[in-house]
């Protein structure tokens, strides 16, 4: 009886919720001081709580390729109802580039036709992080 009391606590815990950029940065922290450009995509249930966090992909210096089947494969095996996307600037520097921008709006566009809602892209380095969303870049 005591396993099956622990299991069902277990499995009913309460997971992290993301209420603003502030709250993801545990999750992508450790990927300031990369020399790599590497880009995560945080997975979210309805309740705003985290169900994962993956590497999508590791790209060069600075630059990093991303598509959308990348991005949106796992979301949908983790019938996420929103996801986070964040890369680091190992230059660190903060401000978004065209590509970012670019890449940004593709994938909002992306989910919002799967029905998966892109809530803020944040980049982050050594020197902070930066919310696209509160910046009003999308």
């Amino acid at each position: 009886m005591a396993a099956f009391e622990l299991a069902r606590r277990f499995l009913q815990r309460e997971r992290p919720r993301i209420r603003g950029p502030e709250d993801v940065l545990p999750y992508i922290q450790h990927i300031a001081h990369k020399n790599q450009e590497y880009f995560l995509c945080l997975t979210l249930n309805g309740a705003g709580e985290v169900i994962r966090v993956r590497v999508v992909t590791v790209g060069l210096l600075d630059s990093s390729q991303v598509h959308p089947r990348e991005v949106f494969a796992e979301a949908i095996a983790d019938r996420a109802a929103a996801v986070i996307l964040a890369h680091n600037h190992p230059s660190g520097l903060l401000e978004p580039t065209p590509a970012d921008l670019q890449i940004t709006r593709q994938l909002a566009e992306a989910g919002r036709i799967l029905g998966i809602e892109v809530l803020d892209h944040v980049i982050v380095s050594q020197h902070g992080f930066l919310s696209l969303k509160k910046e009003g870049f999308f």
